[in-house]
């Protein structure tokens, strides 16, 4: 299973990306934000990080700029009934910050915003997800791990509850969270806390 790449950026084309890697071009479906991010390095070595799709009638490479942005697109399509195009659809849309504020605060609404996203998909991807990571009413209690007393600011639990929904532990994410100014939006939170962890 290839978990990354790292070659020469040759194409970008509407939903996927060529990457040549000794000599072999790898055709890598993608995200809007990921092409956005890499739309000024045609012709330069990058890095993306790489899930593949094994089927009966195909195998298929999708590539992504954040492990992050991996990490939502297989918990997309975990969901039953969410294929990878509408995982691809979703964060094409949405940033994985806001995928992971919608899930935890039970908003299916937004989702249905990404083309081809349906009601009764976006209420299954909620409800699936939340499930999942079985995210507690009782978050307060679980803001302390070998850290000492922290603040427990409504918008630092809505971060956490966020994190976990993209499968992050409360033991990797408390660490590095409490070092920002709880008083930030929960989105920067979540921002500042990815890229602090890549």
């Amino acid at each position: 299973m290839l978990y990354s790449l790292r070659g020469n950026l040759v194409n970008i084309e509407e939903n996927f990306i060529v990457v040549e890697c000794g000599g072999v071009g790898y055709k890598c479906f993608t995200t809007v934000n990921t092409q956005r991010e890499l739309s000024d390095k045609i012709n330069n070595t990058i890095m993306i990080y790489t899930y593949m799709s094994v089927r009966e009638d195909a195998i298929d490479l999708f590539g992504f700029s954040s492990i992050s942005e991996m990490k939502c697109f297989k918990l997309l399509t975990s969901v039953s009934g969410v294929g990878s195009k509408a995982g691809l659809s979703i964060l094409s849309e949405y940033s994985t910050e806001q995928i992971a504020m919608f899930i935890s605060s039970n908003n299916s609404k937004a989702l249905t915003k990404a083309a081809g996203i349906g009601n009764k998909i976006a209420q299954r991807i909620v409800l699936e997800l939340r499930d999942k990571f079985k995210m507690t009413e009782n978050i307060k209690n679980d803001l302390s791990i070998d850290i000492g007393v922290i603040s427990s600011s409504k918008n630092v639990e809505e971060a956490v509850k966020a994190l976990g929904v993209l499968g992050y532990e409360q033991s990797d994410i408390m660490p590095i969270i409490t070092k920002f100014d709880s008083s930030l939006s929960v989105e920067e939170l979540i921002r500042l806390t990815l890229k602090s962890m890549k």
